[in-house]
């Protein structure tokens, strides 16, 4: 049993519509759906009457919708008490981080952050972009930080996610210095489909004339450390956040290949959190923000 199973029993319900629903709950329609079959699954009961439109319940999901719901407020309620409790006496800040930002970006930004609000405490999750999303959206953390890229819309309400441009970084095509030949006949490393990194990358080879390159390998994790070692390895060519690859390309273990997309690096605030140790965060970032501007080498 999983708490977002519940979750999206609930929204369902709520909804009629498994369509609105997995936009709701940034999946997609496929992945929710299989999610609501693994609640069943685990209830041994069908609570979804799939033969009717709009979506409705059995009896079976009517009776548990109420357990299901009271389920949710209880668990919500208790993880936002306790974390207010322990934020508020340690002064403690969450984060949500793409795997590359809390490699390459989160540490010196907030040590910049901290020159400016005194010694904080971090609770950071480094995770792919979908699980980062969902959890800024279910209010367990403070802030989101992530990169944007106009291909990948950011599904947050800009009233209750407003966000800084907290820096820049861009996507880089690079091959292992020991392989030769043109580029375009590599094979590609690619990300999972869905991760962010992969559909800017989609996005860039649609706008590209030539027709895309074979796929060798494919990591499932959307994690792009992973990526940089099998291109390392001379496995292929990758497309990989310049932050993670300036040494390597200084150094001459790998080579960039073609044009970069830029990316921002974007801080979301979740404007329900409004502990002073939030507060003070959010007011440092937006000032570090405005400084970067001037000068986009304060934070690579």
């Amino acid at each position: 049993m999983e708490l977002k199973w519940l979750e999206d029993f609930v929204s369902l319900a709520r909804t009629g519509s498994f369509s609105r629903s997995a936009e709701e709950r940034h999946v997609t329609q496929s992945a929710f759906s299989r999610r609501v079959q693994a609640l069943e699954g685990w209830l041994g009961v069908s609570l979804i009457d799939r033969s009717t439109y709009p979506t409705t319940l059995t009896a079976a999901g009517r009776e548990f919708r109420e357990t299901a719901e009271e389920a949710v407020r209880m668990l919500h309620g208790s993880r936002t008490a306790l974390q207010a409790s322990v934020g508020t006496s340690k002064g403690l800040v969450s984060v949500a981080a793409l795997h590359t930002l809390a490699l390459t970006f989160f540490p010196r930004w907030f040590r910049q952050i901290e020159a400016r609000t005194g010694s904080l405490g971090s609770r950071l999750l480094p995770d792919d972009f979908h699980n980062c999303i969902q959890a800024a959206a279910e209010g367990g953390y403070d802030f989101l930080l992530t990169f944007c890229h106009p291909s990948v819309p950011i599904l947050l309400d800009p009233g209750q996610f407003p966000h800084h441009m907290v820096g820049a970084d861009s996507l880089v095509p690079v091959r292992s210095a020991t392989l030769t030949g043109e580029s375009t006949a590599l094979p590609l490393l690619s990300y999972a489909q869905n991760s962010f990194l992969g559909r800017v990358v989609t996005f860039a080879q649609a706008q590209a004339d030539s027709p895309p390159p074979a796929i060798s390998h494919t990591n499932e994790n959307a994690m792009a450390e992973a990526l940089k070692f099998m291109a390392l390895e001379g496995h292929g060519l990758a497309w990989l956040p310049r932050s993670l690859v300036m040494r390597e390309l200084a150094e001459g273990q790998l080579i960039a290949t073609g044009e970069e997309i830029a990316l921002e690096v974007r801080l979301y605030r979740n404007a329900g959190h409004r502990r002073a140790t939030v507060a003070a965060v959010w007011e440092a970032a937006g000032v570090l923000a405005a400084e970067t501007m001037q000068d986009p080498n304060k934070v690579d």
